[in-house]
C-alpha cells in the first residue's frame, strides 16, 4: 500500500492513510532457528502432556536440552502457536458479549451412525519456517474426515469453509461438537450452523476429553506425518497432507473400528441408515 518509490513522500503517504509512519518502514523479523526448533519441540510436549502450562513446559524443556529457556519465553511463545495448558478451572474469564456459550450435547448421548455427530477443530503445524494451523471436520461414529483447512491465521473464515465444504460432499450432521474457542463462538460461525438448522455443542472449558476423537486424531497426523517431515510451503504442506489423510481416510484401519477403515464405516452405515 506504501510505496517508497513515489514521489510523493512516504510521510505524507502514511498521514493520507492515516497510519503511523514508523508502521510503514517496519520490516517482519523472521523467525529464529532457535526459536522455531523451541517452538516445535514445545508441540511435541503440548500433545504429550496437554495440561503443561508454561512452567511445566519450562522444566520439560530444560530436561529436553534446551539450556537458558525462561518462562516469559516460553509463554510468548505457547501464546504465538495458540496454545494453552488444558485443565479444569473456575470459569472467571469475561465472555465477549456477542459470543454466546452452547451446552455441550454428547453427555451419555449413544453415537451410532454417521453424520449424527460431526466433530471440529483447530491445531497447528510445525514448519520448516513458522506454523501452520490446520482446521478438520471429522465424522464422530466412523472416524472419517470429512473435510480440512490450512490457515495461517486463526480468523473463523477458514473453520467456516471447511464445515460447508463438509455438507456439500456429506450432507448436514444433525450436531457439530467444538471446544470453545473464538472461532467457533463467533457469530459467523454460529450463524451459519443454525442457517443449516445444525444443532451447536461445545467441550466444557479446558476438557479436551469432551472431542476425543478429533484430538486422537491430532496425534495420529501429527506423529505419522507432520513430525516426519519439514514443510517448506503451504502448498507443499497441502500436497503431503492431502496424501496423508486420503490414505487415513481409505487405508489405514483403526482399532476402535475393528481394524476398518473410516471410509468402510462411515459409507457401509450411510447405506444403511439410508435404507431404513
Amino acid at each position: 500500500m506504501i510505496d517508497p518509490t513515489h514521489d510523493l513522500p512516504v510521510s505524507k503517504q502514511a498521514k493520507i492513510l492515516r497510519m503511523a509512519r514508523s508502521t510503514a518502514y517496519y520490516k517482519p523479523v523472521p523467525i529464529s532457528e532457535g526459536d522455531l526448533a523451541l517452538m516445535a519441540a514445545m508441540d511435541r510436549i503440548h500433545l504429550d502432556r496437554p495440561y503443561a502450562a508454561s512452567r511445566l513446559m519450562r522444566d520439560l524443556l530444560l530436561r529436553s536440552g534446551f539450556a537458558g529457556v525462561g518462562r516469559r519465553r516460553v509463554l510468548s511463545l505457547m501464546r504465538k502457536m495458540g496454545i494453552q495448558a488444558v485443565y479444569r478451572k473456575p470459569n472467571t474469564s469475561k465472555r465477549h458479549p456477542g459470543h454466546k456459550i452452547y451446552p455441550y450435547l454428547l453427555r451419555a448421548l449413544p453415537i451410532v451412525r454417521p453424520n449424527q455427530v460431526w466433530a471440529l477443530d483447530i491445531t497447528s503445524l510445525p514448519m520448516k519456517r513458522g506454523f501452520l494451523y490446520l482446521c478438520a471436520v471429522i465424522d464422530w461414529f466412523s472416524r472419517k474426515v470429512l473435510s480440512w483447512r490450512l490457515s495461517n491465521t486463526m480468523h473463523a473464515d477458514f473453520c467456516v469453509e471447511a464445515v460447508q465444504e463438509a455438507i456439500v460432499k456429506y450432507g448436514k450432521p444433525e450436531i457439530v461438537n467444538t471446544d470453545q474457542g473464538s472461532q467457533f463462538t463467533s457469530l459467523e460461525f454460529t450463524e451459519m450452523l443454525k442457517g443449516h438448522e445444525i444443532k451447536i455443542s461445545m467441550d466444557g472449558k479446558g476438557c479436551w476429553r469432551d472431542n476425543v476423537v478429533i484430538e486422537r486424531f491430532w496425534r495420529t497426523v501429527k506423529y505419522e506425518e507432520v513430525y516426519l517431515r519439514a514443510y517448506e510451503t503451504t502448498s507443499e504442506a497441502r500436497k503431503y497432507l492431502h496424501e496423508y489423510i486420503a490414505f487415513y481416510n481409505t487405508g489405514r484401519g483403526h482399532q476402535a473400528l475393528d481394524y476398518k477403515t473410516p471410509d468402510e464405516v462411515y459409507f457401509v452405515n450411510q447405506v444403511a441408515a439410508l435404507a431404513a
